[in-house]
This record gives C-alpha cells, structure tokens and sequence, in this order.
C-alpha cells in the first residue's frame, strides 16, 4: 500500500517545478542578485514538489473511474494496485497540511499563500461541482496556470515577484497550455497556441528579456521534449508520448537539477 501511495505523486513529475525555479533562478543570476538564502531556495523547490505530489495523487483518486476505461491510463498507481479510499484521502491530507506547516513555520507567508494558489487551483481543476477539468474552460486552468505559480513561488523566495518579466510569465502559460493540448489530442488548437508562443518568444528575446543562454538552459530542453509530444498528436502516440516523458521527466530533470546547483553554489 505505502508503495502504491508514493508512486502515485509522480516524483519524476517534480521536472515541473524544477524547470520553473531554475527559470527564475537564472534571472537572479543575469542580473547579478546575490542569492543569500540558498538552503531556503532547495527548501521552496523541495516543498512545492511534495506538493504537487500530493495533487497528482488527488487527480488520479478522483479520476480512477474514467482511468479504469482508459487503456492508456492503465499504469497509473492506484489501478494497477487498489488501496483503500480512505487511506488515499488520509495520505494526500497529511502530504498537504506537512507541507504547509513546514511552510508557514520556515518561509515566507507570500511563498505559503502561492502554494494555497495551487491547491486552490486544483480543487477547481479536479474536483466537483465545479471540475473544470471537463469543461471547454480546463486548459486556462491546467498546467499554464500551474507554471506561473510555480515560477512565482521561487520569484517570492527571490524576493521580487517580478524579477521575471511579466511577458515571460506569458510565453511561459501559452506554451504550457499548448503542451496540455498535445497531451489531450487537440492539434488545431495546439498548432495555432503553438504559433502565438512562438511569436511571444521572438518579443521576448528581440527585446532581450530573456538572453539566449536562459533560453537555451531554461526552455530548450522542454521544448525539445515537446517535439515527440508533438508529433504523437499525428502517428504513434503512445511511443512518441513516452519518448516526451522520458525526454523532460528524466533527462531534462537531472539537468535543469545540475543547473541549480550550480547557480546557487557559484
């Protein structure tokens, strides 16, 4: 049961949030922001990856039913192994409410009120009556809004909540908007989304607000990652989607991980 319940919060998954800290961190580190607190830096990344775990694990609680007809949904923890309702719900709870007592404890109130955001968003997102998750309205609250929480959280521990620019918080939602519509099969959406971000990136280096080495640190890699996710939209998706997994759950992990080592030692 208690492997179940660990592998249900996706650690692989925590690519997300270390993407966007490590985009974060790269502005503190252009504009030459002497990072003082780096102990409460690794602190905020660990913590909001614990607690996504435990909303990955909401997710797949409140979606085991369509899961169980969805064979392409069939690894997910609790259906290949059942565990009882209530040990789910009790597990998730204590994940959350560590995670903010470790938070309101140690950290900022402003850190702690953005991972409410998250939580809040995902009660939306996942869980009725609302459920926006099967809506026409689910991309705006999906994975674009979950990044610009993600990038905030570090910002806030930064100091500055807009030590990103306002235009990169931008291409940052679209694109991870136009990701969650390739990984739903949508790719006249995705295309046209795909575009916008395409032209909101060239604003954002023609105007220097991102340098060509924060986009190549920071962004290349998912966007690499997203070629595979792009090209099951049209043959092979179940390959090509694990080919994307592997690609920024893995791979771009272990990197965008030596990257923040690296800007917070040196």
């Amino acid at each position: 049961m208690i492997k179940t319940l660990l592998k249900s919060i996706r650690i692989s998954w925590a690519s997300k949030t270390v993407n966007m800290f490590l985009l974060a961190l790269t502005y503190a580190y252009f504009t030459g922001l002497t990072i003082n607190i780096p102990l409460e830096i690794v602190e905020g990344l660990i913590l909001v990856s614990v607690l996504w775990g435990a909303l990955y694990s909401l997710n797949d609680f409140t979606d085991l039913k369509s899961d169980l007809e969805d064979p392409e949904k069939q690894n997910r923890a609790f259906i290949q192994e059942k565990v009882e309702k209530k040990w789910i719900l009790t597990f998730i709870i204590s994940l959350i409410s560590l995670v903010f007592l470790i938070s309101i404890t140690t950290l900022s109130m402003e850190f702690t009120i953005i991972m409410a955001l998250m939580v809040l968003n995902q009660i939306i997102y996942t869980l009725p009556p609302i459920r926006l998750k099967d809506t026409k309205l689910a991309p705006l609250a999906s994975t674009g809004t979950n990044s610009v929480l993600r990038i905030a959280a570090c910002c806030v521990l930064l100091g500055n909540l807009f030590i990103v620019p306002l235009s990169v918080y931008i291409f940052m939602y679209t694109a991870s908007i136009g990701t969650y519509l390739m990984y739903k099969g949508k790719p006249k959406t995705a295309s046209i989304l795909g575009f916008i971000t395409g032209i909101i990136l060239i604003y954002i280096l023609y105007t220097g607000e991102m340098n060509l080495i924060q986009l190549a640190v920071a962004v290349l890699p998912a966007i690499i990652a997203g070629v595979p996710l792009y090209l099951s939209l049209y043959r092979d998706k179940k390959r090509m989607s694990q080919i994307a997994d592997i690609l920024y759950h893995q791979v771009a992990l272990i990197f965008y991980l030596v990257c923040i080592a690296y800007i917070l030692i040196f």
